[in-house]
C-alpha cells in the first residue's frame, strides 16, 4: 500500500487507529524525528513498521549481515592491505590454518 497512497490532502484516509504504549526513551526519539522532518509523529510510527515488516528478513530468515553484524570489523589482522594484497592475504589464510593443527611428535 505505501504511505504515499494513504494521503488525500491533509487527511489521511482509509486508516484504523491503534494504541502503542512506548518506553519514554524510544518516545522521545518518535518525537525528536518527527519535528526534525515536520511530520506527525504517526508518520515515524507507520515508516517505521512498514520498514521493518516488508523488509527482507521480515519472513524471519536472518540475513548475512544480521548474523554477523556485531562482529564485522571487530577484529584486526594487524595487516592493513589483506584485502588488497593477494600474497599477504594467502600467507595469512595459511598461517591461520597452521595455528589449528596439532604437531606430531
Amino acid at each position: 500500500m505505501g504511505i504515499a497512497k494513504c494521503t488525500n490532502g491533509i487527511t489521511i484516509v482509509d486508516m484504523e487507529l491503534i494504541s502503542v504504549k512506548l518506553p519514554p526513551a524510544l518516545r522521545a526519539k518518535v518525537a525528536a524525528e518527527a519535528q526534525r522532518r515536520n511530520v506527525s509523529q504517526s508518520t515515524i510510527v507507520r515508516e517505521s513498521l512498514e520498514r521493518v515488516l516488508t523488509g527482507p528478513t521480515s519472513r524471519g530468515e536472518a540475513s548475512c549481515l544480521d548474523l554477523a553484524g556485531s562482529l564485522v570489523g571487530s577484529l584486526r589482522s594487524g595487516r592493513r592491505d589483506l584485502s588488497t594484497n593477494k600474497k599477504l592475504l594467502a600467507d595469512a589464510m595459511v598461517s591461520n590454518a597452521r595455528r589449528g593443527r596439532k604437531r606430531h611428535r
